[in-house]
């Protein structure tokens, strides 16, 4: 599995922007998938999170704001960033945990962590000017 984002670019305070994650190779171990962000100097923050049932989970940093969606048929994962603001600037990654099975951090209101996800993008860069 190979992921590849798209759609990441300048834009300002206040404005929208949505990032696309093209998925190739065997995607049916597939279950869950997620957008992460890494400011400079600063730790990667799991914002957004969506399984193959199609249930979701946002970050209360940027609920509300940011909506995860996924198109099956056109293997790609999406990220609608709404009313922008300069410190949602940063590297924008998206991530697949494709080891198979139904995992239960997955679900429900589990944290967004690095550690449940094997396979992730190079990454679109989001700079956000006021």
């Amino acid at each position: 599995v190979s992921l590849v984002e798209s759609g990441g670019g300048s834009v300002q305070a206040g404005g929208s922007l949505r990032l696309s994650c093209a998925v190739s190779g065997v995607a049916d171990s597939i279950y869950c998938m997620a957008w992460f962000r890494q400011a400079p100097g600063k730790e990667r923050e799991g914002v957004a999170r969506i399984n193959s049932d199609a249930m979701t989970y946002t970050a209360d940093s940027v609920k509300g704001l940011f909506t995860i969606s996924q198109d099956i048929a056109k293997n790609t994962l999406y990220l609608q960033m709404n009313n922008l603001k300069p410190e949602d600037s940063g590297v924008y990654y998206c991530a697949a945990n494709n080891w198979g099975g139904r995992r239960p951090y997955c679900t429900g209101t589990t944290e967004i962590k690095e550690v449940y996800f094997g396979t992730w993008g190079q990454g679109t860069q989001v700079p956000i000017s006021s």
